[in-house]
């Protein structure tokens, strides 16, 4: 009876075991993190709605440098401590945008995940 039931499992593992495609064409070697954020998905929007009335192609209103573009933005995180004065407090005279309000919580919070997530453009 034994033998019965060893025939058809051997079959089905044999099935399974053929059940595989190491195509390198077709493998991808990472997978997306949807959790991680990018400038073009995540922080473009925020940027362009809160920060380019100044921050402009040629800036405006005493703003010292534009934040038009990737590298501007990225720049701007990394060397012009635009978190830090994005994340001030109203009423703190280097608050940006300037004059205030402050930004929502999770805005400020999408920019400093892009930062921890190291920076990415697409």
């Amino acid at each position: 009876m034994k033998s019965k039931n060893l025939l058809p499992m051997l079959i089905f593992a044999g099935f399974l075991m053929s059940c595989s495609n190491d195509n390198p064409d077709t493998l991808m070697e990472d997978m997306p993190n949807e959790n991680v954020i990018t400038y073009q998905q995540n922080v473009k929007s925020i940027i362009d709605n809160n920060c380019i009335s100044c921050h402009a192609a040629t800036p405006r209103n005493g703003a010292p440098m534009p934040l038009v573009t990737y590298d501007q933005v990225k720049n701007a995180i990394q060397n012009r401590g635009l978190l830090n004065r994005i994340s001030l407090n109203n009423g703190n005279s280097l608050l940006m945008p300037q004059g205030g309000p402050r930004l929502p919580q999770a805005s400020i919070d999408i920019v400093a995940k892009w930062q921890q997530d190291g920076l990415l453009e697409k």
